[in-house]
C-alpha cells in the first residue's frame, strides 16, 4: 500500500484496456476506487458491459454510468452513424493526422464529470488511462492537455480554492502498448473482460480492422501475451 492507501479516487472507466489497467494501477496504490463511465451515444455502446465487467472484477467500491448525447453534436465516426469508421487491411496504415474517430471536446467533458464528482465524494484523485504513444492522435490525450485541466481544476472548484483541489493521474500516457498491457498483467488483469474496437458487433465481438483494435493487437504481440480478443470476423 502507498502513502495514499484509503483515499477516493474517481477513475475513469471506458471498458477497453487502458482504462482496466488504470483500475488496477489505483487499486494498487490503495486507493477507494469510484470507477466512472458515459453512455454518450458512442456507437460501440457495448463498451459499457465491458466497462461493468471490469468494474465488478477489480472491486471498485463503485460504478456510474453518466448518459449524455453527444450525437446531438456529431462530428466523429464514434457518434455519427454517416461517418464511416476508418479501417484497414492487415499491413495498410489506416492514416495519419487527427482520425475521424475523434470525438470533439470528449475528454474534456468526461474529466468535468469526474471533477465535479470528486468533489462530491471529497476525493483528491482523479484516474484516466490517456497515452501520448498509442493515443490515435488526439489532441485531449496529450500532456499539455492535461496540465491545463489540471491548472483549471484548480482554479474552478470549491475544494481546489480552499486548498484541497484534486490531482489528476495519468500513469498510462508515456508508456507503450504493450508496456501497458505487461503492466496490467503483473496486476493480473483479464483483458477478456475488455473491449478496445470502435466498431463492434452487436454481440460485442471485435471487427479486428479498425485503428484501435489493430493498436490493441499490436501491443499483445509486442508484449508477448496471448491476445484474448473475440473477433466477429477474423482480421
Amino acid at each position: 500500500m502507498s502513502e495514499q492507501s484509503g483515499e477516493r479516487a474517481v477513475i475513469l472507466v471506458s471498458g477497453g484496456l487502458d482504462s482496466a489497467t488504470t483500475l488496477a494501477l489505483a487499486r494498487e496504490r490503495g486507493h477507494v476506487c469510484h470507477a466512472l463511465s458515459f453512455d454518450y451515444g458512442q456507437r460501440h455502446r457495448v463498451e459499457l458491459r465491458a466497462a461493468r465487467r471490469v468494474t465488478e472484477s477489480l472491486g471498485a467500491q463503485e460504478h456510474r454510468i453518466i448518459h449524455l448525447d453527444l450525437r446531438a453534436i456529431g462530428g466523429s465516426a464514434l457518434t455519427d452513424d454517416a461517418i464511416a469508421v476508418p479501417k484497414a487491411a492487415a499491413g495498410v496504415s489506416v492514416g495519419e493526422g487527427i482520425p475521424v474517430t475523434y470525438v470533439p471536446a470528449r475528454n474534456t467533458l468526461f474529466l468535468s464529470y469526474a471533477l465535479a464528482w470528486s468533489e462530491v465524494l471529497a476525493a483528491r484523485h482523479i484516474f484516466i488511462g490517456v497515452n501520448a504513444v498509442d493515443y490515435s492522435g488526439y489532441p485531449d490525450c496529450r500532456p499539455a492537455f492535461i496540465e491545463a485541466f489540471q491548472a483549471m481544476a484548480r482554479l474552478a472548484t470549491k475544494a481546489g480554492v480552499e486548498g484541497r483541489g484534486v490531482t489528476i493521474h495519468t500513469p498510462l500516457i508515456h508508456l507503450s502498448k504493450a508496456e501497458i498491457i505487461r503492466e496490467g498483467t503483473r496486476l493480473g488483469v483479464d483483458y477478456g473482460l475488455t473491449l478496445s474496437c470502435y466498431d463492434p458487433d452487436p454481440e460485442g465481438r471485435a471487427c479486428g480492422h479498425c485503428d484501435s483494435c489493430r493498436l490493441r493487437a499490436a501491443g499483445f504481440a509486442a508484449a508477448g501475451v496471448t491476445d484474448p480478443t473475440v473477433y466477429g470476423v477474423e482480421p
